[in-house]
């Protein structure tokens, strides 16, 4: 189900309102560092557990008020919307929207780490990313190759495994190499593994895993009557994550659509749409998606009683 956050109309007041309104649908459950959105820090928290680590050697922290860490998703996937809207908006170049998507996603990585989320995936560059202007491309993936570079040991000592998926053919020989070092030097973290979208559609998912099941039935190994869901699933790239269903899909920037995300794997998966820009969403608003996420009933198809 979806969870759409309008923007509506207000009389301004001395207290400024949260721009926005959740709608649920009957479920339960200078510069540019001085054009960075400020975070808000000011919240309630209360005791997530009495434990004093999560079973995965990592040290419990409180969870914002109102959320539960039973009901925390395993999960959760986002498509980093609004980079360049928010660069425009400040009069800015869009490789600085893009900076600062970097700095909203570092934010998301270790709250993730910190509540129990055990798989964060995002959508960094898609398929259809590539008719950009070659300049942005080009900035693009220099950008990601110098976040690889910059995080890598924060990484691996914060216990965070990177994987990477998608269509690497186009990608350059210098980045093919990095992501390689990474994910070998992450591999056996176990706190949080972060999937990087890079170079990827659903679309290409699908089609690339039919014709890797196509290639094992010439060749034998496989009959007609083998081909399943299962099957089918075992061949998309998200089979590098013992959990390849996302839990909850956070899109940004107003957009209502999953354009060409993990459309496999989103069969199921509960939707949350916010209107903030990627570099404006941080703490507060991640804990407003997760909030909505827990208030409701997951009923795959079926009927509680």
């Amino acid at each position: 189900m979806l969870s759409l956050r309008f923007a509506i109309p207000f009389t301004p007041t001395k207290t400024k309102p949260k721009p926005g309104l959740v709608v649920q649908s009957g479920w339960n459950q200078t510069d540019l560092l001085s054009s960075l959105p400020r975070r808000c820090e000011s919240y309630k928290l209360q005791a997530a557990t009495a434990d004093l680590t999560d079973g995965r050697g990592a040290s419990v922290v409180e969870l914002p008020e109102g959320l539960s860490r039973e009901l925390m998703p395993k999960h959760v996937a986002v498509i980093m919307d609004g980079n360049g809207r928010w660069a425009r908006q400040k009069g800015l170049p869009a490789s600085a929207g893009h900076e600062a998507g970097v700095k909203s996603l570092r934010e998301m990585v270790e709250l993730c780490g910190e509540w129990g989320i055990q798989v964060l995936t995002v959508f960094a560059f898609s398929t259809e990313n590539w008719i950009r202007p070659k300049v942005e491309v080009d900035f693009l993936l220099s950008l990601f190759e110098r976040a690889l570079k910059t995080e890598m040991d924060s990484f691996r000592k914060s216990g965070i495994r990177i994987s990477v998926i998608g269509d690497s053919s186009k990608l350059p020989a210098s980045l093919l190499g990095l992501i390689n070092e990474v994910e070998e030097t992450t591999k056996n973290n176990t706190r949080l593994q972060l999937i990087v979208a890079v170079s990827y559609s659903g679309k290409y998912d699908v089609v690339q895993a039919c014709r890797s099941i196509a290639e094992r039935a010439k060749e034998g190994q496989i009959q007609l009557e083998d081909i399943n869901e299962s099957l089918i699933e075992q061949e998309l790239e998200t089979n590098c994550t013992d959990y390849p269903y996302p839990d909850l899909l956070i899109r940004t920037s107003g957009e209502l659509r999953v354009s060409n995300f993990l459309l496999w794997q989103l069969a199921y998966t509960e939707l949350f749409f916010a209107q903030e820009l990627w570099p404006d969403f941080g703490k507060e608003e991640f804990v407003e998606a997760l909030s909505s996420y827990q208030q409701r009933q997951r009923r795959y198809g079926g009927r509680h009683s």
